[in-house]
């Protein structure tokens, strides 16, 4: 019991610490936010962040690992006589948005978060980091639908990396919608024309 509340602990310091570098690179821009100013926002020490992340990119991209993760996870778990795409888009939808977003469910986007996040996202550092979150989980994405469809080779690879790149698409074209649109609409979207095999629009 105490090692669950202990992971359970460091799990929410680690989540608390990647929202609050978040918040301050929207907030501030991320060139103006410091390693110890998301220690303050998240109530601890500067010795506490280091012991979790190596910089302030690996902090942000860090919410993208969880997603990932928690998407891995309800693959798993979802009824076993569930068709694949089924289960992934249920999967996703419910897991794309962790926490504090900032956008989530239906509701358009405050115009001055949707600048910040933009800003942020246009940093090489974070573009970086982020890549490198994608390589982490793409492993573990395969490796649950390796478990669900009893498959190996490329096919559980490939499916991981067509996840990943319709989840990049949609925060893509959420970013650059003008007006703002629903994240939740434009996921929706995505998925149908996935789960459709891609036909040519009419």
């Amino acid at each position: 019991m105490a090692d669950g509340l202990r992971e359970r602990k460091k799990q929410e310091t680690r989540i608390a610490l990647s929202w609050a570098a978040v918040r301050l690179a929207v907030e501030r821009g991320y060139g103006n936010v410091r390693i110890e100013d998301i220690a303050d926002e998240a109530g601890v020490s500067l010795r506490t962040f280091r012991n979790y992340f190596d910089s302030k990119a690996d902090a942000i991209a860090a919410r993208e690992v969880d997603r990932s993760l928690k998407i891995a996870e309800e693959l798993r778990a979802r009824p076993a006589d569930e068709p694949l795409w089924v289960a992934i888009r249920a999967a996703i939808e419910k897991h794309f948005a962790l926490g504090e977003e900032g956008h989530g469910g239906r509701r358009p986007p405050d115009e001055q978060w949707l600048t910040g996040i933009r800003l942020m996202m246009s940093e090489p550092a974070l573009q970086g980091a982020v890549a490198r979150a994608y390589a982490r989980v793409g492993e573990e994405l395969a490796a649950a639908v390796a478990d669900r469809t009893g498959t190996s080779g490329m096919y559980p690879r490939l499916v991981a990396e067509v996840i990943g790149a319709t989840r990049a698409v949609v925060t893509a074209e959420w970013l650059r919608a003008d007006p703002p649109r629903s994240i939740a609409d434009l996921l929706s979207s995505a998925l149908d024309q996935v789960e459709a095999g891609l036909p040519v629009p009419e």
